[in-house]
């Protein structure tokens, strides 16, 4: 494998929030994470599953012919990654949103949380906050 063709699975298998962001209509958001974290916060009209349901809960809950994205807490952690192999080895197309809702969060984007939805400004250590995208 040279750098063109890891480079290209790369961007095949993983998304970030900005293009979630962007492409949002057409994908199913997947929160991998367990149910207090799911209460906290998470992504409006995720649907929450927890990676060690998957197994015995994808078939009833989940579209066979969506693109899902899955995401968990953040970099520091690879939840994510484990709900999307166990995703792709049930058949679906699947990728994984790199950053988590972390990053999600970082970038604006809303959540809803107990006290309903909202979101935070943009960190300026992850986006260029007066405008919605990135650039790169």
């Amino acid at each position: 494998m040279d750098a063109a063709d890891f480079f290209t699975a790369e961007l095949a298998f993983r998304t970030d929030a900005s293009d979630v962001q962007r492409d949002r209509p057409g994908l199913i958001l997947l929160d991998c994470r367990g149910v207090d974290a799911w209460r906290q916060s998470h992504i409006p009209g995720a649907i929450h599953l927890p990676t060690r349901e998957i197994a015995t809960r994808a078939a009833a809950e989940l579209p066979k012919d969506g693109r899902i994205v899955t995401y968990c807490w953040g970099p520091g952690c690879n939840g994510a990654t484990k709900a999307a192999l166990e995703l792709a080895k049930l058949g679906y197309d699947v990728r994984e949103m790199i950053g988590g809702i972390e990053y999600w969060q970082r970038e604006g984007f809303p959540v809803e949380t107990p006290q309903g939805n909202g979101g935070r400004r943009p960190d300026p250590l992850t986006t260029v906050v007066d405008t919605t995208r990135c650039g790169c």
